[in-house]
């Protein structure tokens, strides 16, 4: 019999294979193949955006009715260990930067940028029917009032309807991630996003990475404090999802692979259909990370020296704002846009800067929110008296 090659080997080759073309392409000059990846790109990600509000109605309002009466309770224990993990990676970037960064900034440096077309040869609109926040408010009013009305009708109907997108997540989203991937990657390196960006604040960049890395461990040490659960097992069963939110650069997009990935931490059912789609809305621990480290690293190239005093509402707010921020690739930064200049004083020029360095590390930043999403689970899933072996 021939094995399949598992997710996360095609999502590696996936990443391999778009860099190698991005090269190629760049170093000839011929972009036929980047464009035409470009396309499928394109297309599949509208797609996803398309299918990101049917997958969490679809998930979330039954994995709420599943768990009855203390739906209520548990969507507010979720909600707030993911916005104190938020913040608490917050406040820590800030120490941590107000140590070294100084150190490392220095002012008049620029980022680079590159103006090669890579654009694709046509685009297929899908507009999704609703956006992510209504999704998710119609999700936890569905699954809420099923809870307390113990009706049956509707609950089957939304069952169906889950597994409607289960086979669409299964036949199409999955087999075609890595694809879409390679197209992303292929992108950004010919046109030389990341690279460029790199080069000027590559100290800032390797400081992010780090503490990301640093705080998904941290995550699951507690995690594993609370509920036995080998540490290292449940992150490198978290891996797939991690790649694939490198790719995807989009917590909600990455939620089927999430999905599948905190299935082998023997978490249940009912709370990873609950916990994985609200996480990937409303955990944005990796964001808050990026956004505050490069806040600072900005302001000190201004001129100006951040002040705990400045940035603590600037966290603060952070969580709040970027709730719906997922569902897209950037979305963190463009979010936060309004904070950096009505709490932090940003001009355009300072606020295109930050669009630049965040785009530049989007990818680690989603990986690290999506993966802690699986710490999160496991939690609830103790909290919730359903931590059962399957």
């Amino acid at each position: 019999m021939k094995k399949k090659i598992g997710l996360l080997p095609k999502l590696i080759i996936g990443i391999i294979a778009g860099i190698i073309i991005g090269l190629i392409s760049k170093s000839i000059e011929m972009y036929v193949i980047v464009r035409l990846l470009s396309t499928f790109s394109g297309i599949f990600g509208n797609f996803l955006k398309f299918i990101i509000p049917f997958v969490i109605i679809g998930f979330v309002a039954p994995g709420i009715a599943d768990l009855g009466r203390g739906a209520g309770k548990l969507l507010g224990i979720t909600a707030a260990i993911a916005y104190i993990s938020a913040v608490v990676a917050g406040i820590t970037a800030y120490f941590i930067g107000s140590a070294i960064l100084p150190g490392l900034i220095k002012g008049g440096e620029l980022v680079s940028e590159a103006g090669i077309d890579v654009s694709p040869y046509f685009t297929i609109e899908i507009e999704p029917m609703m956006g992510v926040m209504t999704a998710l408010v119609t999700a936890f009013l569905l699954g809420l009032g099923m809870s307390s009305i113990k009706g049956k009708s509707l609950f089957e109907a939304l069952r169906d309807f889950q597994k409607i997108i289960e086979l669409v997540i299964r036949y199409i989203l999955i087999p075609f991630i890595p694809l879409h991937i390679a197209g992303i990657f292929a992108k950004l390196t010919t046109t030389g996003e990341i690279f460029n960006t790199i080069k000027t604040f590559s100290s800032v960049f390797v400081m992010i990475i780090i503490l990301q890395l640093s705080y998904i461990i941290v995550q699951y040490i507690i995690a594993f404090i609370y509920t036995g659960k080998n540490p290292v097992r449940c992150i490198t069963n978290m891996l797939p999802a991690y790649f694939t939110a490198l790719g995807t650069q989009s917590s909600a997009a990455t939620i089927p692979v999430t999905i599948q990935s905190a299935r082998k931490n023997e978490v249940s059912e009912d709370i990873i259909d609950f916990v994985i789609p609200l996480g990937a809305t409303i955990h944005l621990a990796g964001d808050t990370i990026t956004l505050v480290l490069a806040s600072m690293g900005v302001m000190l190239m201004s001129g100006t020296t951040p002040t705990f005093a400045t940035m603590l509402p600037f966290i603060l707010m952070l969580g709040v704002t970027m709730v719906a921020a997922p569902g897209i690739p950037g979305g963190g930064v463009m979010a936060a846009l309004g904070l950096l200049e009505s709490m932090l004083m940003f001009g355009s020029g300072q606020q295109a800067l930050m669009i630049a360095l965040h785009f530049a590390q989007d990818s680690f930043g989603t990986a690290t929110n999506v993966t802690g999403d699986g710490a999160i689970a496991i939690i609830v899933d103790k909290i919730a008296g359903n931590n059962k072996s399957k």
